[in-house]
Order: C-alpha cells, then structure tokens, then sequence
C-alpha cells in the first residue's frame, strides 16, 4: 500500500511495500544437470546460445547477497527467492521474510522445465504475494553499503535512466545482440519515438543525468525510431502491473519467448518490461550509472578490481559476472569470498544458526 501526504502543495510517496526477488540456479545439480543435458539434445545450434558452464558456475557467494539485504536494505518487505527447486543448505526456509518460489509455482507449466533466464523473468509477476514495487536481481548482483527505497523508488515510480543509445554489436557473442535488436523492435512496435519524448521531455533530459548523458539523447533525437537504450547489467526496479500490461498487450510473443527452452536468437529478454516503463513515462528520472552501481563484465580478469570495490564499499551495488568458463576459479573465488567476509562477516537470519558457510 502507497501512503501519500502532501508538502507544498505536492505529493510525496512516504511509505511503501517494496519486495526483493532473486533467481539462482545451482549449477552442481546432478538432477537438473541431467534434465538438461536431456533437453539439450534437442537445442537447435543455428538459433540457440551455447550454454556455457561460467552461466551455472558457482562462485559460493549467495550467503553475502543476504547478509548485505539485511544489513543495507531492512526495509524490504519480502524476498522472493526463485530457483527450479535447488535449495541452499545453509538457507533457513522458515525465516518470515523469505518466500521460496520454484519455477513450478508460478511458470505457467507448458513453458516447463526451462533453462532460459527469460521465461523465469518475463513471468515474475506471476510470483504469489509479490508486491506492486520490487526489484529484480540476478545472483550475481550484490548490495555492499546502505541503500534506500528512494534509491530504487520515488513517488511509487521505478527509478531509471532514460538514455538512448545505438543498438551494435562488437563481440563473438552469438545471441544477445540479437536480442537487444529483438527488444527494441518490440518497444517500436508500439510506442512514437517523438511522442514519447515530447510528453515526457523532462525525463529524457534531466539535470539529475549527467551532460554527456543528456547530449546523447539530443544527439539520437533525429532517429524517426528508438535506436536502443544504454543500461547496466544491475539490479532493476519494476512495478508489477508493467508485467502485466505488457503480456496483455503482446501475449504471443511473450508466450512464444516463454516456450524456448534455451535462450533463442528470436526472444526478448525482461529488459522490454524496464523499456516500456520508460516509454510510458512509468519512471523516475535518476543517474543509475557511477557512483551507485558497478558492473564488473568479467569477474575472472577483474578479481582484484572487484576485491578493492567491495573492500572499500565504493558502490551501493555490485554486478559480479562471469564470464570465462575455461578460467579456474578456486583461487579467484577465495579472494572474493575474503572481500565479502570484511564487511559482512556476521550471518544473517537467512542462514541456519548450525551451518558451516
């Protein structure tokens, strides 16, 4: 529930339910492993992604995802934890807070089993009991200092940055190209670029943004199109009714994406949903790049970098990725876990009192 009061003559939003969700995967599991090695038989090379191993790698680090909720983010009302079913032997599943979703408790069960991030996320809004206002992490996104709901939400508007950008390729990576293209289009398909814009101008130009920011935009603003949109691999905050919206509007597609079992070449990704709120005015206008969030595209070379962040909690948010799935990461893995261990060395009341993590 939003409360609202009223400060010259304006509305202020003082209080509301914001809810947590995290997707995790357990990459050691014998039975999941071989569910998947069964459906992969059947992954069609041309319009498929190779589902390397640093996808499921695990880094042993989730335990630190919870503590720094605790620690940094008390407010938030509930945490949805989604998995196919693995369950974290340190996790206590009875703490009130927690809400542990299999994907067969919300998916729609002709889209399972998947292993394809997309169908787990364009279906979230799915989740029983999640609230209106959430923010979505993958497991490699961490919170390491003391964060506010106005850090995600403002007057109930997901907070975002409404920056255009040219939608390119320049790496070997087989499929998200693809899909950024795919999302984009998808966006063009039904909303005016101009009028978009001219509705909503001062959320596309915006002195909370930075100038090279908003000289992009200026810059991009000829394009008859959405050319594409700038973002970070971070957290993200959504209201749930844009799920909702969006599988109204386009329930083909949607249920088409939601069908593959990998991820495709033809699908969109849950960044449509972050799109269309900003293509609906549905945002508050924040610079989401700098200082509050940092994205480490390949943990395994930038192990020391990452260390040094967390260490010096030089950022509110953390993305950890991975990348490399030929690196050894024994070494690397201790290293980030040491980094964790300084600032967040005390359990939280998400892990049993007797486990060994």
């Amino acid at each position: 529930m939003i409360k609202k009061f009223k400060i010259f003559g304006k509305r202020y939003v003082s209080e509301i339910d914001v809810d947590f969700v995290i997707i995790w995967v357990d990459g050691g599991d014998s039975q999941w492993l071989k569910e998947k090695a069964k459906y992969s038989f059947n992954n069609t090379p041309e319009t498929s992604i190779d589902e390397s191993a640093s996808r499921y790698r695990d880094w042993d680090n989730l335990q630190y995802w919870f503590r720094g909720v605790e620690e940094y983010t008390p407010w938030v009302r509930k945490i949805h934890f989604v998995t196919a079913g693995h369950v974290p032997e340190w996790l206590d599943l009875d703490n009130p807070k927690l809400n542990f979703v299999k994907h067969d408790d919300y998916i729609p069960k002709q889209y399972l089993p998947t292993f394809s991030s997309h169908p787990i996320e364009l279906n979230l809004h799915r989740i029983n009991g999640l609230a209106e206002h959430f923010v979505y992490f993958n497991d490699d996104m961490f919170i390491t200092k003391p964060m506010k709901k106005t850090d995600f939400f403002v007057n109930g508007l997901p907070c975002d940055q409404a920056q255009l950008s040219r939608t390119v390729s320049t790496d070997n990576n087989t499929i998200m190209p693809h899909i950024i293209l795919n999302n984009i289009g998808f966006l063009n398909r039904y909303f005016d670029k101009d009028y978009v814009i001219k509705k909503n101008w001062a959320r596309w130009f915006s002195y909370r943004y930075s100038v090279i920011s908003n000289l992009r935009n200026l810059m991009l603003l000829p394009y008859p199109y959405f050319p594409g949109f700038s973002w970070n691999h971070l957290p993200s905050a959504f209201l749930k009714s844009t799920f909702d919206e969006v599988w109204r509007k386009d329930p083909y597609t949607l249920s088409r994406v939601s069908s593959n079992k990998f991820r495709n070449i033809e699908d969109v990704s849950q960044y449509v949903m972050k799109e269309w709120q900003i293509a609906k005015g549905n945002f508050y206008p924040k610079n989401m790049f700098g200082k509050i969030g940092r994205v480490f595209t390949d943990i395994t070379i930038q192990t020391e970098d990452a260390c040094h962040a967390i260490e010096k909690q030089k950022y509110s948010m953390l993305c950890l990725n991975d990348q490399n799935s030929n690196d050894d990461i024994s070494l690397k893995k201790n290293s980030i876990k040491a980094s964790f261990e300084k600032i967040l060395p005390n359990k939280s009341s998400f892990e049993k009192k007797d486990s060994n993590v």
